[in-house]
């Protein structure tokens, strides 16, 4: 699973890079094998003004499958990883269900 991580309006620390890789790496645990590359987009939309403004975009290309795209906006950066991580999880999760779903479903006769 290939991570790219870019930050904008902000330096790119050790630390956050380490928070990103652990919080992809327990919510997309289930799809890792379907995952060709993710991209997470972290910036500060407001700059030094201040205010809800900490934004973390997170890509998920998968392989045979569309896309998944998330966006959270938090006061603090930290929670704004954490938030888009567990709903990009809970998406790759649904999508990989649905996948079994209609791989398991008995074919309908025709009559």
């Amino acid at each position: 699973m290939h991570i790219q991580i870019h930050a904008e309006h902000f330096a790119l620390t050790e630390g956050l890079r380490d928070h990103v890789a652990k919080r992809l790496a327990y919510a997309l645990n289930h799809g890792r094998d379907i995952v060709s590359r993710i991209v997470v987009r972290l910036s500060d939309v407001n700059g030094p003004r201040g205010g809800i403004d900490k934004r973390c975009g997170i890509e998920v290309r998968l392989k045979g499958a569309s896309t998944i795209a998330i966006d959270d906006t938090e006061a603090d950066l930290y929670v704004a990883i954490d938030r888009a991580a567990e709903r990009t999880g809970r998406t790759l999760d649904r999508r990989l269900a649905r996948r079994h779903d209609l791989a398991t479903r008995p074919a309908i006769a025709d009559f």
